[in-house]
């Protein structure tokens, strides 16, 4: 991982047992029976289960937590727990390759965050944790290919949006199924509404998050969905995100209803919030929060062959506008001056083949006024259109560029135009707005079409738009992407059936996407 600002030292050295495992342990790893005594803790420590994330040439970090009763705090004695772990290049650990103990800390939700290194590139592993005497589930990984290789090929999955009480979460198992080498996620992991009775299963609690123990149950209640859970066992998944993480539509230190969050309160809030994503997700430990504040954006390298910028959307930018003149406003930001320049300094000097940025919200123009005139959605891209249209800009001379987003509960596949105010200019590069895992439940498809289906004329970039629920895949390799819309017939019950709804592609060297 390059181009990431380095954590505070002091905050790094303070937390750093909790977070980054101990150097590989001489040690034994044998049954509980076998070992000394050890302090009785609650069973079903290993309840959340386990996952990878933000893979490197040579690691990887490991993820679980101990939570015995995880819809109530986690259930956990306050005191640190040693917790093993090791890796190995077989199901079975009959060869592993590394081992060591980690500290689970009650700060820190007793979850651990283990970044192994020392790995081989390009290659599967399994890993698994110990403590108390109980076993934690196999997990499967893959580190990130050679640095310098351009050859062999990538999958890798877009998911975005699930929301728990609108639908069970059935695309991870088609997903699954699919066997990508990543998942990328691109926002909204969780969703801070309060518990309804109105869809196919309720949030837990009696209101929305605000506390870190309400948001510490919410996100484990989304960790304890099956197919959710065994995608995450299944791959090393690559995160960020977007707003219902914290709060709907919150910019900065601004929340949506500002009338009834004060500053201080929100503060409280994001701070809670980001502790709670840390503890919940597979990343490194230069994202521990600093208070109301974590550091998301970052940079991963696939070899030569795809370089991903993995934005934050949310932290940085400037509150949402209200009207078409504000949305051009040249001293509105999406990413805050350092973010930009990084962004801009890591597409101009990449050496990679394809260039992808991971974007909570879309980033081509989504007109929604029929004919003439033009009215947008201020969250997304739209609303700060100036530094959009001077990124677009700069697309012109970026090798490959793709932009993978969500937010939008729906697919909108589209070619990104060096200036969309004119029909005439250039294509510059492509976008795959995903669509949800969960959120809107089974929508109406004659009722989606209806309403935007006239609308395309206004949009003539668009290539594809529907409204099931699913997920992308997309198989990468030095002449093109190879992208498939995967859908599910319903998010409505534990099971469902899958598809292909649509098959593009983008050709290197020729910004834009055709429909197969």
């Amino acid at each position: 991982m390059t181009g990431v600002p380095s954590p505070d030292r002091r905050r790094f050295l303070a937390a750093g047992a909790a977070v980054v495992g101990a150097a590989a342990s001489a040690q034994l790893w044998l049954p509980g029976t076998a070992r000394a005594a050890e302090r009785a803790l609650p069973e079903g420590l290993f309840s959340l289960g386990v996952s990878s994330g933000d893979p490197l040439p040579d690691g990887v970090v490991l993820w679980t937590r101990l939570a015995p009763d995880p819809l109530d705090g986690g259930g956990m004695p306050a005191e640190e727990v040693p917790v093993e772990w090791e890796v190995a290049e077989d199901e079975r650990f009959g060869r592993v390759v590394s081992r060591g103990t980690a500290q689970a800390l009650p700060a820190y939700g007793h979850s651990v965050h283990v970044d192994v290194r020392g790995l081989r590139s390009g290659r599967e592993y399994w890993y698994r944790f110990r403590a108390a005497g109980q076993l934690s589930r196999t997990g499967r990984t893959r580190t990130a290919p050679d640095p310098y290789t351009s050859r062999g090929s990538l999958r890798i999955a877009l998911a975005s949006c699930q929301n728990w009480q609108h639908g069970y979460f059935t695309p991870y198992a088609d997903m699954l199924a699919q066997d990508p080498d990543l998942v990328l996620f691109v926002g909204d992991y969780i969703y801070e509404s309060t518990p309804s009775s109105a869809g196919p299963r309720r949030h837990e609690g009696t209101g929305e998050p605000y506390t870190l123990t309400q948001y510490r149950n919410r996100y484990a209640q989304y960790r304890m969905d099956p197919d959710l859970a065994e995608m995450h066992a299944h791959a090393p998944f690559v995160v960020t995100f977007d707003d219902h993480e914290v709060d709907n539509d919150w910019a900065g230190e601004i929340p949506q209803d500002p009338g009834k969050q004060s500053h201080d309160a929100f503060v409280a809030r994001l701070t809670a919030a980001f502790q709670a994503y840390y503890e919940h997700m597979p990343v490194r430990a230069s994202a521990i929060p600093n208070g109301p504040h974590i550091q998301m954006y970052r940079r991963l390298e696939f070899g030569r062959l795809l370089r991903l910028n993995v934005l934050d959307t949310r932290q940085f930018r400037s509150d949402q506008v209200t009207s078409q003149q504000a949305a051009t406003d040249p001293s509105l930001t999406m990413l805050g001056a350092p973010q930009k320049q990084w962004l801009l300094d890591g597409l101009r000097d990449s050496p990679a083949r394809w260039n992808v940025i991971a974007s909570q919200i879309m980033m081509a123009e989504t007109d929604i006024l029929l004919g003439e005139g033009k009215l947008w959605y201020y969250d997304a891209w739209d609303g700060y259109q100036a530094e959009r249209n001077a990124l677009l800009k700069e697309f012109r001379s970026v090798r490959n560029p793709v932009v993978l987003s969500g937010d939008r509960h729906f697919t909108m596949i589209s070619d990104l135009k060096e200036d969309f105010a004119d029909p005439s200019s250039a294509v510059v590069g492509a976008e795959f707005v995903g669509t949800s895992i969960s959120s809107n439940g089974d929508q109406d498809q004659t009722a989606f079409h209806t309403q935007w289906d006239p609308l395309k004329a206004d949009n003539p970039h668009w290539k594809v738009i529907d409204a099931h629920r699913g997920y992308h895949l997309f198989d990468i390799d030095r002449l093109g992407i190879d992208a498939q819309v995967r859908v599910v017939d319903t998010v409505l019950k534990p099971q469902a059936t899958a598809s292909t709804l649509a098959q593009l592609r983008v050709e290197s060297g020729r910004p834009g996407v055709q429909r197969v």
